[in-house]
């Protein structure tokens, strides 16, 4: 994500964090009018600002090269997930647009978006099972996955090297690790400028064993493990070993590739700018374990899927356009997943042939994404949910709140979702 907010809000703290202006974006605000070129109806088609160079120009050459429409597409920078979301409310809405792991519960039973789950046909079982139940409600599927995105850690093997320093396998031996890689030129560890708030909320609940909501869609984490875990990430935050104040952010590799750290927490889509400037020099680790005896390593794992707007005034339009752009076009879908920064096609059959994924630390990061890969949030961890838990993060690495009173605060507002949501 370098360049501002982007693609990797899809693996951030969930769906719905932000909070941004319903301005439309560059030359192609609103909706344009339904009739095409000719007999062709005109679709528009909304993406967020992908960081990785040339992401933007493939996307439009996709669009151009589709025969039965005339597809305009809005790159939308800055808070695009507000921004969708608010404007699927009003009629200047696009007819087709991305959304982090598929729409949110609301979208859905809000009646906002339509069900997809014709246009897959042969297809469906190729797809990731996952990535196809986290898109799906109560048997419809709303969503069409693009393509795989995963976090991970990235660290320089010849820092840890010098310091007599082994990958880390638990919070603690990160702990230990970072402080003896920090100096007055390095520091251990970054994972964001903000301590980690943005990125860390699944990974502290997995590496204790437990998870947002449990498998019957309860609270998931009143426990005194999570309080634990989160403490290790206020004990990252006073120990002085974290990097802070970096000219870019965590979805970027600058801060790895320029020494400014050991260890940064990232995603996959790094890779190939981390190659070019280190190559030989640095491994990838899923976020450890919180200690020996407790929990799971994890790398989190989502994917922005392909939705179409309930309010189009040419829905089947669009879904032949979906089918068309992410089903039958497995040259474009390839060239998505691999040219623009790494990410693993969400089609098996298309991840086995993703050539650029099948050595080095890419291969490894596959292998991590197959042994630890953990979905980014379930489809009822709803945005307030997900705003709430930040908000305690925030409390807890940055000022020093006590764990175990913040995530009962997030539990009460939690609850009460999950009971909105029910009802």
């Amino acid at each position: 994500m370098s360049g501002g907010i982007s693609r990797r809000r899809v693996l951030g703290l969930g769906a719905g964090l932000a909070a941004m202006a319903v301005a439309g974006c560059g030359s192609n605000s609103g909706r344009p009018s339904s009739s095409g070129s000719g007999d062709k109806p005109a679709l528009q088609q909304w993406y967020h600002q992908y960081g990785e160079a040339g992401t933007q120009q493939a996307v439009e050459k996709y669009a151009k090269a589709y025969p039965d429409a005339t597809v305009t597409i809005q790159w939308s920078p800055g808070d695009y997930e507000k921004k969708a979301s608010t404007a699927l409310l009003t009629n200047q809405g696009p007819d087709t647009f991305e959304y982090p792991n598929g729409p949110t519960i609301d979208m859905i039973k809000g009646n906002q978006v339509v069900d997809l789950g014709d246009i897959l046909g042969d297809a469906k079982n190729d797809f990731n099972v996952a990535l196809v139940q986290r898109m799906s409600y109560q048997g419809k599927l709303y969503a069409i996955p693009q393509v795989i995105d995963m976090q991970l850690m990235v660290y320089r093997k010849s820092m840890l090297s010098a310091a007599g320093v082994q990958p880390p396998q638990t919070v603690d031996e990160l702990l230990a690790a970072a402080k003896k890689l920090t100096n007055d030129k390095v520091k251990g560890l970054f994972v964001g400028n903000d301590g980690g708030v943005g990125v860390l909320g699944g990974p502290a609940l997995w590496s204790a064993g437990l998870d947002y909501l449990t498998a019957d869609n309860q609270f998931g984490f009143d426990d005194p493990r999570a309080a634990e875990s989160l403490s290790k990430l206020r004990e990252l935050w006073t120990s002085k070993v974290l990097l802070l104040g970096a000219p870019t952010d965590w979805s970027d590799p600058a801060a790895f590739t320029q020494g400014l750290t050991a260890m940064q927490f990232t995603g996959l889509w790094t890779l190939p700018v981390i190659e070019k400037a280190l190559p030989g020099d640095y491994g990838v680790l899923p976020w450890p374990k919180l200690n020996a005896t407790t929990g799971e390593a994890s790398v989190p794992v989502g994917a922005y899927g392909a939705c179409v707007n309930a309010k189009s005034k040419n829905i089947d339009a669009a879904k032949k356009y979906i089918r068309w752009l992410w089903v039958d076009q497995t040259d474009d879908q390839l060239d998505f997943a691999q040219s623009y920064g790494f990410h693993v096609p969400a089609r098996k059959s298309l991840a086995a042939k993703a050539d650029k994924l099948k050595s080095g630390p890419a291969a490894d990061a596959v292998k991590l994404l197959n042994e630890n890969g953990r979905p980014q949030n379930p489809m009822l961890w709803s945005p307030k949910a997900s705003t709430a838990y930040s908000d305690a993060l925030n409390r807890i690495i940055r000022s020093g709140a006590d764990p175990a009173a913040e995530i009962k605060k997030v539990k009460s507002v939690t609850e009460a979702e999950l009971k909105r949501i029910a009802g």
